[in-house]
């Protein structure tokens, strides 16, 4: 094994050691400063100027703006720093002790997505003294798994600027020019409860609620229909009418019920003129049934992603890999960095069914070909 190989597997030894789970239920939830604080050192070592973006008060959850070179223009490697939560019990071996075996490094977070980490620096220490035309900047998020956080603050801030983005999440190394939105949204009705002995004495929310979920399933359909899109696996929009509570009692009227439903929108399509069109359905059947509706967002949204087929990175990358761009159902930051006005794509060692799994991995065999696809990528963009 290369020395870059022994060094590559003692670093994501010690990334997936260092625990940084993310989550929207307190009791998981954790920093990812420790896993910063290893990478900016790592980077400095290698002449980056590292800048810490503290993302919560606390400084507990941080970004890592890591640039070799200066000037306009340049590439951006990037990644998120957290892990999904784990059921140790789960696993053949320590979640948090990177294991090699069957030709795989095993460990929370190997592939999705600390494994990219170690690959992006190997691929930047071949330029180590070189003059660069134009910056690569490593870029570390925190709170993908859960909040978006990380990128939200990117966005924000108004950087990083580049002329192109990679984000190394898990693709088996294939470009990916395209991803969903999602949404994940709550309707309470709220009716007038009463004895059920006597309907004229309530409202029923519950009868408001089935006809509710009756509009938003004929709404599906022409959502399936306008935005229909043949490149991803499930062509339409998905809603999916998640969870319902309503009502404490059989012989009493329900006064109030709510609905969480999960929308992922097609690029094509946008959030916030589905949530408007949503909206308006609901006021209408609240003022045919008197009733209150209210619509809200459960978390912040992610906008629908596309990079046009025909772009420079798109191009370059399709050349490199071989493959076509393709387009899959996960969300990731693209669409917070596109923003930013880079050229994005998505593109990663590991494969996306391992991911939020037990016995994670990251194939050996993916690492050598991926350090030689980003040292390919940092020539065109940066020399």
């Amino acid at each position: 094994m290369p020395h870059s190989s022994k060094l590559i597997i003692d670093q994501l030894r010690q990334l997936v050691a260092t625990p940084s789970v993310s989550s929207t239920d307190p009791r998981w939830d954790q920093g990812n400063r420790a896993v910063i604080d290893l990478l900016a050192s790592w980077l400095a070592d290698l002449g980056f100027r590292t800048e810490i973006q503290p993302v919560c008060a606390d400084g507990s959850k941080a970004n890592l703006l890591a640039t070799l070179g200066s000037g306009p223009g340049g590439l951006v490697l990037a990644g998120h720093t957290d892990t999904v939560p784990f059921d140790e019990g789960r696993w053949q071996s320590d979640p948090l002790g990177l294991s090699e075996r069957d030709h795989r490094l095993y460990g929370l977070g190997s592939t999705d997505m600390k494994g990219f980490f170690p690959l992006a620096i190997a691929a930047a220490e071949a330029f180590r003294g070189t003059a660069l035309k134009h910056p690569l900047i490593l870029l570390a998020t925190c709170d993908e798994e859960s909040s978006m956080n990380g990128a939200r603050a990117l966005v924000e801030a108004g950087r990083p600027k580049a002329r192109a983005a990679i984000i190394g999440e898990p693709t088996s190394l294939v470009p990916v020019r395209m991803h969903k939105g999602i949404m994940m949204e709550a309707v309470r009705v709220t009716g007038r409860a009463g004895h059920s002995s006597n309907p004229e004495l309530g409202n029923s929310a519950l009868e408001g609620m089935h006809t509710v979920m009756g509009d938003l399933m004929v709404y599906r359909a022409q959502l399936q229909k306008r935005y229909s899109n043949p490149l991803f696996a499930v062509a339409g929009p998905t809603l999916n009418l998640g969870c319902v509570h309503g009502g404490d009692s059989p012989n009493r009227i329900c006064g109030q019920a709510e609905l969480h439903f999960d929308l992922r929108m097609t690029p094509g399509g946008d959030n916030d003129t589905v949530r408007g069109e949503i909206a308006a359905r609901m006021a209408k059947i609240a003022e045919q049934h008197a009733l209150d509706i209210d619509l809200r967002s459960l978390v912040s949204d992610i906008s629908p992603f596309e990079q046009v087929a025909d772009s420079e990175l798109v191009r370059l990358a399709e050349r490199l890999t071989g493959h076509r761009a393709e387009a899959v159902a996960f969300a990731t930051e693209a669409p917070f960095l596109q923003a930013l006005g880079m050229e994005t794509i998505v593109m990663g060692p590991g494969s996306i069914d391992r991911a939020h799994q037990p016995d994670e991995y990251l194939e050996l065999e993916q690492i050598q070909p991926c350090i030689a696809l980003l040292q390919q990528c940092i020539r065109h963009y940066c020399l």
